[in-house]
């Protein structure tokens, strides 16, 4: 499992997705702390206020694309253009499997991007793997600016 200090944040604005999300990490072992927003102004206020306490965790983002208020684009610009965010991981987790919206994912600073399946079975199957994968990833430290 993921080191159990790393709080994983779900961004998703699909209420379904962010519980078969959930439910299907739980079921695969991953204990952490889950935050979840439905957008990424949400996402961004938390992580801005969540580095800003006095003994921040480190993070994982699990992030959506098309989220209304500010999509996932948005907030992956946020994040990577972030003196103190940009070495959040950010693992980018949508329906999408179109490849301009892969390449611009990366070119924005995703570290993982993953297309959500449409079938129930196979995307429980995704999430379990996933879980796999973030047990076993390695994210960086907090460091605070001053």
């Amino acid at each position: 499992m993921v080191d159990s200090n790393v709080c994983l944040v779900l961004v998703e604005d699909d209420e379904g997705h962010r519980m078969l999300i959930e439910k299907n990490l739980r079921r695969a072992g991953v204990n952490n702390p889950l935050r979840t927003f439905e957008n990424g102004l949400e996402a961004v206020t938390f992580l801005r206020d969540h580095h800003n306490t006095s003994n921040p965790s480190p993070l994982l983002v699990l992030l959506d694309l098309n989220m209304p208020v500010m999509d996932g684009y948005q907030t992956l610009t946020i994040i990577k253009g972030d003196p103190v965010l940009r070495t959040t991981p950010v693992i980018v987790l949508t329906t999408s499997d179109n490849p301009s919206e892969v390449s611009k994912a990366y070119e924005l600073g995703c570290n993982v991007f993953i297309t959500k399946p449409v079938d129930y079975q196979v995307f429980s199957s995704t999430v379990k793997t996933l879980a796999g994968f973030v047990s076993l990833m390695k994210t960086p430290g907090i460091s605070k600016h001053s």
